[in-house]
């Protein structure tokens, strides 16, 4: 009888990954910085399990999107008080908070829930291009 292969934890071997946004578009980066915090391309990806890598972006404010999207697409936060919605563009949020922008589209590509809390964690966004973890020793991805 064959057994599944259930990696432990001991057996999982955590890389960085570092990824410059500078001039690249935000959908495409964020699929390829989701697929690696969720560990898809590891031969042995468990999709209930955190396989994945930890991502560090840096020039989070130089992101560019294709088309109108700078004026229309919104991102809407509320504070939880009756009409405590706010509604901001694209070109506003880049201006205030542009880490913002690459969280809430990696967010939204991971599992919903606590694994994909737990995923998320592994994101670490700069609108600079340095960075805190040169202990780790990052490997630099080239899109």
């Amino acid at each position: 009888m064959k057994e599944t292969f259930i990696p432990s934890k001991s057996f999982l071997r955590k890389k960085w990954y570092i990824f410059d946004a500078e001039n690249k578009t935000l959908g495409r980066l964020c699929t390829k910085i989701a697929s690696l915090l969720r560990g898809k391309y590891k031969p042995y990806f468990t999709p209930y399990l955190d396989t994945g890598d930890y991502v560090i972006v840096l020039n989070a404010d130089k992101v560019k999107v294709t088309g109108n999207k700078k004026l229309k697409k919104l991102y809407r936060h509320h504070s939880g008080k009756p009409g405590g919605m706010k509604i901001e563009n694209f070109e506003m949020l880049k201006d205030r908070l542009p880490e913002r922008i690459i969280e809430k589209s990696v967010k939204g590509m991971l599992p919903k829930g606590a694994l994909g809390r737990e995923i998320f964690r592994k994101l670490h966004v700069y609108n600079r291009d340095q960075h805190p973890h040169q202990a780790q020793k990052p490997e630099i991805v080239n899109l």
